[in-house]
């Protein structure tokens, strides 16, 4: 691919297709298109790192690609595409047909040396802006730098993971075979680099490559999308009017409900993972697939998780866990030998693969914070993953699920 010349070009749009976002926007959309289609909702950008200069400087930049962004709409073979997925519905691809994002309903201001964006409005119309602002903002980041330098860089540590990789084929197999997946998108260092990493992995290690979560890749090259549900969706029922320490098992069941079977890794750690399983009883544990990890000691998580299962005697060997917090492959490689040969295993690899071009990536985030007017949390498992302004209210879910302050 000729990116280096790419950096010369006039500067198309950032964003080129609707489709061009996490698989599990799209699943929990239609989820809660279908169950809770008036719940109101506020997302914020946070930066968690410091920049090498003032995300501020961009912000005129990322107004422009907003513009652009609220005139797409999904074309007619991204409709079927979509539609042709077994656990999407009719009736959300008709509901896509006639999207358009609002540009009244997300702003953008400056704090200082900080970029300030915040989305307002109805969960269905303001929850899918927030893989397209994370992207947008990386990608116009990046382009302040030595582009050609950090491609170059970035191609050498791609040929070391696939040598990586073919190296591991050579160990001894565990019970189960190791895979993984691209998590990439919203931290990438550019588009074309995304796009040439995951063709690369598909074409050279097809046996441990398992897909990725970005839906117009997907589309683009055949591959499988991959993706479940995220804090968001969990969060929110924080917010549905049932009480807040069922908040889990209503999501749950309303997952359950939704999808019957397909898409079935839950997510544990919105109020940390010793709440979640007091909430995963036999009758979740049977219904889902698997759990994903994304805070906390993943080992000391995935024992928890496995002597849930022994305890409620299910075979571990029949249920997956998905690692996905601030993964390479050393640390892939590492948990699936300390695993695969219990339970099988699956690992989401993000800005390791989409972003390791010698440049310090951002930690950036755009959170739920608000839902029908009362705050939402996570209470991570990781200190500093926390996102919540209401301190009332964190206190509040500390207690309850008893989670200890960080």
């Amino acid at each position: 691919m000729q990116l280096e010349s790419e950096l010369t070009m006039p500067m198309a749009p950032i964003v080129r297709s609707l489709l061009e976002t996490d698989l599990y926007k799209f699943t929990m959309w239609q989820a809660l298109l279908h169950s809770h289609p008036n719940s109101h909702t506020e997302y914020e950008f946070v930066c968690r790192n410091t920049p090498v200069f003032p995300l501020a400087e961009l912000k005129e930049a990322v107004e422009r690609e907003l513009d652009h962004l609220c005139t797409m709409a999904f074309a007619e073979d991204e409709l079927d595409y979509l539609r042709a997925l077994r656990y999407i519905k009719s009736d959300f691809v008709d509901f896509l047909a006639v999207f358009r994002f609002q540009r009244k309903f997300i702003h953008v201001s400056t704090d200082g040396d900080a970029l300030r964006i915040h989305a307002a409005g109805p969960q269905v119309h303001v929850m899918a802006f927030e893989i397209f602002v994370l992207y947008i903002v990386n990608e116009l980041y990046f382009r302040r730098f030595d582009g050609a330098a950090a491609l170059a860089e970035g191609r050498l540590r791609l040929d070391d993971k696939i040598a990586e990789l073919h190296a591991f084929g050579q160990q001894p197999a565990l019970r189960h075979p190791f895979e993984f997946s691209d998590f990439g998108v919203r931290r990438r260092f550019s588009a074309a680099w995304h796009e040439e990493v995951v063709l690369r992995l598909a074409q050279e290690v097809p046996q441990y490559f398992r897909g990725t979560s970005n839906v117009y890749l997907a589309k683009r090259f055949n591959l499988i999308p991959i993706g479940t549900m995220a804090h968001e969706y969990m969060q929110s029922f924080q917010a549905f009017g049932v009480r807040l320490r069922d908040f889990q098992k209503a999501a749950l069941e309303a997952w359950v409900q939704e999808y019957r079977g397909d898409l079935g890794v839950a997510l544990t750690d919105v109020v940390g993972m010793d709440a979640f399983l007091d909430d995963f009883d036999l009758y979740f544990a049977k219904l889902f697939d698997g759990l994903r990890h994304d805070s906390g000691d993943p080992v000391v998580w995935g024992e928890k998780a496995l002597a849930h299962y022994a305890a409620l005697r299910i075979d571990g060997n029949t249920k997956r866990l998905v690692f996905s917090d601030g993964l390479n492959l050393q640390r892939a490689f590492a948990l699936y030998r300390h695993f695969a040969g219990r339970i099988m295993t699956g690992f989401g690899i993000g800005t390791n693969l989409t972003n390791d071009v010698g440049l310090t990536p951002l930690n950036i985030v755009m959170k739920l914070v608000c839902c029908n007017g009362q705050s939402v949390a996570k209470l991570s498992d990781s200190p500093g993953k926390t996102l919540c302004k209401d301190e009332t209210f964190l206190a509040y879910l500390r207690q309850v699920f008893k989670h200890p302050a960080q």
